[in-house]
């Protein structure tokens, strides 16, 4: 029998369409019995194991198939910290944020607020930096002051959590690398002879960093910076708030990253006259 044109087309488009069948097919037949503990299983090993997308696969197929239920509450949670995993932060953050919207009185929700923190308090970390020690406090200080506000919030709503311990400690941290990032604003400016920016900046780290490593190094900025603009009464109340407090040395600071106190003051000692 000959074949016309309509034939031919119709043929085509059977040839084109039968493998997109049979892979929709395939994917049906693979989780066709599956239950909700079968997907939290297989997504959970998957998670363990480090292969993170297709955790998240896993849990989005979850929760689309069985959408209520505690497997799928969970899965809200856990596939937050599969994005973070991912180096998907944006999305990690939105699934933290969502179970909180969701679920605000769950007994795990303390864990979607330190999550969040997480997630901030390592963003902008990049590979060679997860293995070379770097000085962190050069960083972008945006997600350090969002991962503070985050930890800050779970400390205060919860603060029972098993999560709470560890969130202060990497506050701690935070601001501590927070006052050091003024610190190399204000060298910056002291650099560029804009003294009395710099100068502005070492009090702005006294009036808000107190009990910082940054305190001594604002001290020592102030000082130089007065005595540049002719300021030497200003310049001499530094120089003696910094002998009465740091005449026997520098303390160890808790939570400082990175570079001691000591070697990062030897740099700021030295700024050219």
């Amino acid at each position: 029998m000959p074949f016309n044109k309509l034939t031919v087309v119709l043929l085509i488009l059977t040839v084109l369409v039968m493998p997109g069948c049979a892979l929709l097919s395939d994917d049906k037949d693979e989780h066709a019995n599956w239950t909700a503990k079968d997907f939290y299983v297989a997504a959970k090993s998957a998670l363990r194991s480090g292969n993170y997308d297709k955790a998240i696969k896993l849990y989005e197929k979850l929760e689309t198939r069985f959408p209520y239920g505690a497997y799928a509450t969970q899965a809200q949670l856990d596939i937050g910290y599969a994005y973070y995993k991912a180096n998907e932060p944006e999305s990690a953050i939105v699934a933290a944020e969502r179970f909180i919207k969701l679920h605000p009185t769950n007994p795990h929700v303390d864990y979607a607020y330190y999550l969040k923190g997480l997630v901030n308090y390592n963003r902008g970390i990049g590979f060679l930096e997860r293995f070379i020690p770097t000085d962190s406090s050069q960083r972008d200080p945006g997600a350090a002051r969002d991962a503070f506000k985050d930890f800050e919030l779970l400390v205060r709503k919860f603060p029972n959590s098993r999560y709470v311990a560890d969130a202060k400690q990497r506050m701690i941290a935070l601001r501590n690398n927070l006052a050091m990032y003024e610190i190399h604003v204000a060298r910056y400016y002291m650099e560029r002879k804009a003294y009395l920016a710099a100068a502005n900046r070492g009090v702005h780290v006294i009036e808000k960093y107190q009990r910082t490593p940054a305190v001594p190094l604002a001290l020592t900025i102030m000082e130089k910076a007065y005595r540049k603009m002719g300021l030497d009464d200003l310049a001499d109340d530094a120089a003696r708030v910094y002998a009465v407090n740091y005449a026997e040395g520098i303390p160890n600071y808790e939570g400082l990253e990175d570079r001691s106190v000591g070697e990062i003051v030897w740099d700021f000692i030295g700024l050219e006259e």
